[in-house]
Formats: C-alpha cells, structure tokens, sequence
C-alpha cells in the first residue's frame, strides 16, 4: 500500500449509504441483497464495529461485525468485509481485520467469528494462514440458494465458521511473523484427504475420491487455487464442493480443524488433530 491508509469508524448516514456503493461494485448485489443504511445506523449505536479504510478521501473498503453468542461465549461476528476490486490484493482487507481485532479487543471481546465459502481460496489463505484463525464447522448451505452468493446457479451456499481468538498466542506470533516456518505442513509430505485426480487441463482438475480413513495427526485437503478459473463450468464446482464437504464434514466430526492454508501452484488446507 503505497498511499496512505487510515483506518477508522463510520458513525455518519453519508458513511453509511457509500457503504452501499461498495457492496454492489465487490458483489454486484442488489437491492434486495445488500446490507442495507438502517442496519449500519441501528447495529453501530448497539455494539457493532463498523470501519473504514480510506485512501486519500476515497473509502476503499471496510469491515462490519456485530455482538454475538458462540456455543455460549460473547463475541463479535464479523459479517461482511469489502475491498472496492480496484484496490483489492492491496493489504486492505487484512488491515480492516487487524483494526477490527484491536477494536474489539479494547471492548473486552476475546473472539471473533465469520463465515466464508472454503473454496475461495484467497480468503481461506488471509483467514487461516495469515491471521491464524482456524475453523471445525462446515455448513451446508447456509445462506440458502441465494444467487448472488452461490459460485453458480443451483450450487449450494456452503460455508465454514472460522473462529478467531484474538488473544490467542498463535494468533499473536502468526501476525508478528513469528510462525511462518512450518514443516510439519509441507504439501508433498502430508497425506491427502482429497485432491485432484491425475491428469486433466489446467485449471479443470476434477477431484478425486474423498479419503476418509485417513488417522494421521496432519492431513491435506485440496481446493481449486482459483475458483473464479471455473466459472461457467458449474459441473466441476459442484465435484469439487460435494467432495469438500464429505472431506470437511468427516474429519471435522473426527475431531480435525482447518489449522492453517497452505497455497503455491495448489492450494490445501491442513486439518489437525489435537
């Protein structure tokens, strides 16, 4: 980020009604998707962290959670975060999530939860592996058959609940840079719950059969590197999110959880088990 960047709190209607805007240029949503002013002015006065990031005068993005219960413990859920495309692969969005984190940990919070789609992998890259957040729940179509949000039509709405304990000392040594060497994560050494099958273009890999039975401490479980690169072919996106939800389900039920991400010329999460 060459510019600079200032981060702070959108309390204005002015504030609120841009943050439309940004929706429909990261999302396309319309107006029935979007979230809209009266939630920001209401979820603002009543505990929510709302932020902005702006670039000289311009609001580039920013970050909304509201106040939340998770298996019975105070947190923030962080529901929408949004970089305008021009300015994305900038650093914004993990600049929103660490002024996030602050904020709420200057309000007593010592969590921090969202949902995400665990087949975009540039976000399962930022929330596991560089803000060292870890997931073990996968959810089914969480949304529903909401087009705006599936990666084509007809396919579900999966998503995994990533949980963010910010106080956390992993989370601490993975923002300070502390806990990049990892080893025990090397891709050609790990077992694989699920990966691609031999052969096949680039980028149209189908997966293979789900391992299910696999009882090592670490395993691999691939994704696309790039879902967008299969758009409009609704046949592989859907393999390859039946296969990941069987994988994720399976060895999230084992007791695994989504420990890290680890992404070059193929993307795998590494589950752990404790």
């Amino acid at each position: 980020m060459a510019e600079r960047v200032r981060i702070e709190p959108i309390e204005t209607f002015e504030g609120f009604e841009k943050l439309l805007d940004i929706q429909r240029a990261v999302w396309d949503h319309g107006d029935l998707d979007v979230t809209p002013v009266h939630q920001f002015a209401v979820s603002s006065r009543m505990g929510a962290i709302l932020l902005g990031a702006f670039v000289g005068r311009e609001l580039a993005g920013f970050v909304y959670s509201f106040p939340a219960v998770f298996k019975g413990q105070l947190c923030q859920h962080s529901h929408l975060l949004a970089v305008l495309p021009r300015r994305q692969g900038s650093g914004l969005g993990k600049a929103l999530k660490l002024a996030q984190r602050e904020e709420a940990a200057k309000r007593g919070y010592r969590l921090i939860t969202w949902t995400y789609d665990p087949l975009q992998a540039r976000n399962a890259n930022l929330n596991l592996g560089a803000l060292g957040a870890v997931s073990r729940t996968y959810v089914g179509n969480f949304y529903g058959l909401t087009p705006s949000l599936c990666l084509g039509p007809g396919i579900p709405t999966d998503r995994m609940l990533i949980e963010w304990p910010i106080r956390d000392r992993r989370v601490r040594a993975r923002l300070e840079g502390k806990g990049k060497k990892r080893p025990a994560h090397d891709a050609g050494r790990l077992p694989k719950a699920l990966e691609r099958r031999a052969g096949g273009e680039a980028p149209f890999f189908r997966p293979a059969r789900p391992r299910l039975d696999l009882d090592d401490r670490a395993v691999l479980v691939e994704v696309p590197r790039d879902i967008k690169a299969l758009a409009g072919r609704c046949d592989l996106i859907a393999e390859w999110q039946k296969g990941l939800r069987r994988t994720m389900t399976g060895y999230f039920g084992r007791g695994y959880r989504a420990w890290d991400f680890v992404c070059g010329d193929r993307a795998f999460y590494v589950l752990i088990r404790d």
